[in-house]
């Protein structure tokens, strides 16, 4: 079981978000993928992924090219076992070029709070190091740190 589990109130709906955004700044593929079920389905752009493995594979090959990674998520809207967020982070490519990325998800999650589908949009804005927005130490965003909404995103 991967708490909070569904049905989702306001404050568990905030609480998931926050922990999935948690989960991919600590940028460990494994741990990641431990909280999608085990078939979990994505659609990640243009790309489609099935299953735990496959999520590793793609969490590695990300991060193998996003380099300083740094991810912010904001709960958009949730009802029963569906929770919808939108997120932006940075990250610089082998060349240094600068990024950020926005996008939207749309997740379902089964019974033991394991994400079972993931439908991501995302579009990537060049931007210049001098204007990023997303600066703390490598992992957990810290409390104190402003959110998308505080930030303008």
């Amino acid at each position: 079981m991967r708490k909070p589990v569904p049905p989702f109130n306001l404050e568990t709906a905030i609480e998931k978000v926050r922990l999935a955004e948690d989960g991919w700044n600590s940028r460990d593929p494994e741990k990641v993928s431990m909280a999608y079920s085990i078939d979990s389905l994505w659609r990640n752009r243009r790309m489609f992924i099935s299953g735990r493995s496959e999520i590793v594979r793609f969490l590695e090959s990300k991060w193998r090219q996003e380099h300083e990674y740094r991810l912010v998520k904001e709960l958009f809207a949730f009802r029963d076992n569906r929770i919808a967020v939108r997120y932006a982070y940075e990250y610089h490519n082998d060349e240094g070029n600068w990024f950020r990325a926005y996008g939207n998800e749309n997740w379902e999650f089964d019974e033991d709070g394991l994400m079972k589908r993931r439908y991501a949009s995302i579009n990537d804005l060049p931007i210049r190091e001098v204007e990023r927005l997303l600066y703390w130490p490598p992992g957990r965003r810290p409390d104190t740190y402003p959110g998308l909404t505080t930030l303008d995103l």
